[in-house]
């Protein structure tokens, strides 16, 4: 799937970009003059034209007249005889020297203007002219006036400065709300947190007594070893439940034990001292490491359980649900018991250990590449397809145990064309299904090595293939030919067909319906139908800016996607909502591979990195990158090669991912 190269994106084959028409100007439109003035619209046709200067077509203002009879503009005719020494209008021999005020025209224009303005003018306009005119004014009636425009200011201004106030206090009004609305929230988190510490505090003293509990009791069975058996059975259920690790010290002690009889009481005491004081450096020394990755990620920690615990707040209607539901078994909060398991999974990990690596064929060979990468029902084999037009079988636990030299297919199957996608069946252990570059999609017997039904109905490359986790005979495809086909094992023609308007990317049933399909498509969009009404589908969740490379499904309700826009988003397919994006990789071309469990989401790089997320939080847990076993280091060229495919194992910190060069690697989360 690495080769398809943007291929996932199709909207150059679909629709082209259109750009923006610019709007031609109107016909009616005046167009701009070099002055304001316009031109009168209450006057004759022939009276317009008259008074128009022939330059600049707008009203003459100081004509002057030249010798052969024709007014312009004084500016105009002056700046047009700098360039030309002719007329504009006849063309005759014209000079400077030539021109002849007309006093005249310019007597009938000033005229013609005081009667446009009498007729078109404000009254104030009018009065200004008046006044610019020359008309004669009293004193007194001047003093008039200026009262009566004192006045008018005064009232104005005093209009003006009550709505300014008005404007002021509807925003302090606004203002004040949103803040107390914000001192109310930060009030209610401070309460949840006060009681959530409240909470921690008492659980931890708990914890602090039964540790001391059982300290006291090793230093007894140190003290006394013959009656180790019996005291060791008096230790309390509840302490061993505090303490995960508790199994692991008695387990310890036992082996201890045999020591403990050939030494001498001194010995044995600096013994187990010995041994508690290394436990607790390396279990200070974790801890200071998950603080760091507590520091790291505050702010994405803190929306978490802020978010978690206003949830709760919302979910309680009424104070019998407070009272019946607010507490758990450790005096915990639903909304801060949530964000412990997030918290404690989070900071468990910080990275990604190799604990094997498969190579196979040239490394600078593009056959090489891995597109899909997936596990069988069991978590015992998997099966890796790519541009090699083979499906191979390995055995993960051989795999993981032997060494590289003898990492062989226990199975292997040739192919027309080249593959993209696989999915296991869920219930038949030996069936696995193929998409393919020729768009035929076919159901495998991996024990025969046959295949079992091939259906060829789709008229472009399918790029993925999904088996139904509720019904094993029913399985879903999508292709470049912008159509869903859902096929049934058990016919040969397909079971239903959905036509969209853009090339089909990815496709993947809900793992808790058979009716239910997420469709991730080049229009930037995931479409969820359901299959038994495709006339429309129940939402379109809109986000992503480029194509829809990958859906998965963390659960029936919570669907993961990735897009060649470098971010992955979480959708709520319940309430149609979108939860969370996630950015740190880099994805703007090829198909670098997507898989889920029931906490993480991993995805591939065009870095030549694997990376993985938190569902809970925005930013990667951690990442690891694929070097090239015959290239140095520092001068490895990053953009080469990418991450092409990855795949978890079920319920498993253990991940397996491929990348261009056809290197596979098996990875766990280690802290």
């Amino acid at each position: 799937m690495g080769e398809r190269e943007g291929e996932c994106e199709g909207e150059s084959s679909m629709v082209g970009a259109v750009v923006p028409a610019v709007k031609a100007r109107n016909a009616e439109e005046p167009s701009i003059s070099h002055r304001d003035e316009a031109t009168p619209s209450g006057m004759e046709p022939e009276l317009d034209r008259e008074l128009l200067c022939p330059i600049c077509m707008q009203i003459i203002k100081d004509a002057f007249l030249t010798s052969c009879g024709h007014s312009f503009c004084y500016m105009c005719i002056v700046t047009h005889l700098h360039n030309k020494s002719d007329c504009p209008c006849c063309s005759h021999y014209l000079t400077t020297a030539q021109l002849y005020p007309n006093f005249l025209l310019d007597k009938l224009l000033k005229k013609t203007s005081a009667h446009q303005i009498s007729k078109t003018a404000s009254p104030v306009e009018q009065f200004r002219h008046s006044i610019e005119q020359g008309c004669e004014v009293s004193i007194k009636e001047l003093d008039v006036l200026l009262t009566i425009l004192a006045e008018k200011k005064r009232k104005l201004e005093q209009e003006e400065a009550e709505r300014n106030m008005q404007i002021l206090l509807e925003f302090l009004h606004m203002l004040k709300k949103k803040k107390v609305d914000e001192l109310n929230e930060i009030q209610n988190d401070l309460q949840y947190i006060k009681e959530d510490v409240n909470a921690v505090e008492r659980h931890r003293i708990e914890l602090y007594r039964a540790r001391d509990r059982y300290s006291m009791k090793l230093r007894m069975l140190a003290d006394d070893p013959l009656g180790s058996k019996s005291r060791s059975s008096s230790v309390d259920r509840n302490t061993i439940g505090l303490f995960p690790s508790s199994r692991s010290a008695h387990g310890g002690l036992a082996s201890g034990n045999l020591m403990y009889k050939k030494m001498d009481g001194s010995q044995r005491k600096d013994v187990s001292v010995t041994e508690l004081n290394s436990q607790h450096m390396s279990q200070s020394g974790l801890a200071v490491m998950r603080k760091k990755r507590v520091h790291a990620q505050f702010n994405d920690l803190q929306e978490c359980y802020l978010q978690k615990r206003r949830q709760l707040a919302n979910q309680l209607q009424n104070k019998e649900e407070r009272d019946q539901n607010v507490t758990r078994r450790e005096g915990y909060s639903a909304g801060l018991s949530e964000f412990q398991s997030v918290l404690s999974t989070f900071t468990r990990y910080s990275r990604l250990r190799v604990i094997a690596e498969l190579r196979h064929g040239d490394i600078f060979h593009s056959a090489n590449i891995v597109s899909s990468i997936e596990f069988d029902r069991d978590d015992e084999l998997f099966a890796t397809a790519g541009v090699s037009r083979r499906i191979k079988v390995f055995d993960f636990s051989s795999v993981v145990n032997e060494p590289a030299d003898a990492h062989c297919p226990v199975v292997e199957m040739s192919t027309r064309s080249k593959l993209s996608c696989l999915s296991w069946n869920k219930y038949t252990k030996n069936h696995i299904a193929s998409s393919d570059y020729d768009g035929i999609v076919t159901v495998w017997d991996v024990t025969t090595r046959q295949s079992v039904m091939e259906y060829e109905e789709h008229e472009k490359r399918a790029w993925s293939v999904d088996f139904s986790r509720t019904d094993p005979s029913m399985l879903v495809s999508g292709s470049d030919d912008c159509k869903v086909k859902v096929w049934c094992t058990k016919q040969e023609a397909s079971a239903l067909n959905i036509d969209m308007k853009a090339n089909i990317c990815c496709v993947k049933y809900n793992p808790g319906s058979s009716f239910h399909v997420a469709v991730g498509s080049a229009d930037h969009h995931i479409h969820y139908y359901d299959l038994r009404n495709t006339s429309a589908p129940l939402h379109i969740f809109s986000g992503h800016k480029k194509a829809v490379s990958y859906v998965k499904f963390l659960s029936s309700h919570e669907l993961a996607s990735a897009s060649t826009d470098s971010t992955l988003r979480l959708w709520d397919v319940k309430d149609n909502s979108p939860v969370r994006v996630f950015r740190g990789h880099t994805n703007e071309k090829n198909f670098v591979g997507l898989s889920v469990s029931n906490e993480f989401i991993s995805c591939g790089s065009e870095t030549n990195e694997v990376f993985v997320y938190h569902k809970a939080i925005s930013k990667p847990v951690t990442w690891h990158r694929f070097g090239s076993p015959d290239v140095d280091e520092a001068d490895e060229d990053v953009t080469s090669f990418f991450i092409s495919a990855v795949c978890w194992k079920s319920d498993s910190p253990t991940m397996l991912a491929a990348n261009s060069q056809g290197t596979i690697k098996v990875l766990v989360l280690a802290a």
